[in-house]
């Protein structure tokens, strides 16, 4: 194995993620070490999804990020950069390490059984990325309860959005089995050109357990201190409960289930709004003035 990470990359950048990455409403002095860990963790999903890698040499390379991010090797320089960045921070590398786990189980894992099953998942491959973003900022860890069900929301909603790509392509299911046989919808279902009554009946029914998670995490952006990441959770909330309502709606295997740019840019100022109202209102208190970067 002589290629290194970087040359397995798909050319997917922060820019083309369905929820913002240190956006400019994230203070100036945050960005670069989320940016590090994001390019680490786009790195690692890359690999996990390489269409031609073997199992075993996806498994390798995994492994060699993780010992560069740990310091036992310099091979990789996503986890150099990383390692440095948490360094200076004295963060932990335990968030990165916990998304490691999660693309072992994309290329191990292809079906869950349960929608337990499924949220096992998600403590890996979403819940640290939002404990990440927090730690950076110094906030509680009373915060994460209502992140794990945010993060777990976005996860479960992009699942539903690509799952006849990931079915097609990868042959992942992530849609848990028993939900497909309670509607009487095969695996199979997922590779046609559109959604049987069946499969659009368990696909609503997901997105609605995934509003009563976004229910759970209504109150996030008030608990966050930093006045500028309240307003992106907030934004992210908007954007998150506007998608669930669209995966009601539509199928994700005919129609499109994303949203376009402006439609993200408007539900971003309609988010940034509600989380200032929120903050206003929350108890009588004066917003903090952001500082400037």
């Amino acid at each position: 194995m002589t290629d290194s990470a970087a040359a397995l990359r798909s050319g997917k950048g922060s820019r083309d993620e369905n929820f913002p990455v240190a956006s400019w409403l994230v203070h100036r002095r945050h960005r670069g070490v989320i940016l590090a860990f994001y390019e680490f963790v786009r790195v690692a999903d890359d690999i996990a999804d390489h269409p031609t890698l073997s199992e075993h040499h996806k498994l390798a390379h995994l492994d060699r990020l993780e010992r560069s991010l740990l310091g036992t090797t310099a091979d990789e320089s996503q986890g150099v950069a990383l390692r440095t960045a948490l360094a200076e921070r004295g963060l932990s590398p335990r968030h990165a390490q916990d998304l490691l786990t999660a693309f072992r189980l994309d290329v191990t894992k292809r079906r869950y059984a349960d929608f337990d099953d499924l949220i096992g998942y998600c403590i890996y491959s979403a819940m640290p990325v939002g404990r990440f973003v927090l730690d950076v900022h110094g906030e509680s860890r009373a915060t994460w309860p209502a992140n794990d069900a945010l993060c777990a929301a976005l996860q479960i909603i992009n699942h539903l959005q690509d799952c006849g790509a990931d079915y097609r392509n990868l042959d992942r299911v992530y849609i848990p089995l028993d939900a497909l046989a309670v509607e009487g919808a095969p695996v199979e279902a997922l590779g046609e050109a559109c959604a049987s009554r069946a499969l659009r009946a368990c696909i609503v029914k997901l997105a609605q357990r995934t509003a009563a998670l976004l229910d759970q995490s209504s109150d996030f952006s008030r608990q966050i201190r930093d006045p500028r990441l309240a307003l992106e959770v907030a934004f992210i909330q908007t954007l998150a409960e506007r998608l669930v309502r669209v995966l009601q709606a539509r199928d994700p295997l005919s129609e499109p289930v994303h949203l376009a740019k402006p439609a993200v840019a408007a539900l971003g100022l309609f988010g940034i709004a509600r989380g200032l109202w929120g903050r206003l209102s929350r108890g009588g208190r004066t917003i903090p003035q952001p500082a400037r970067d």
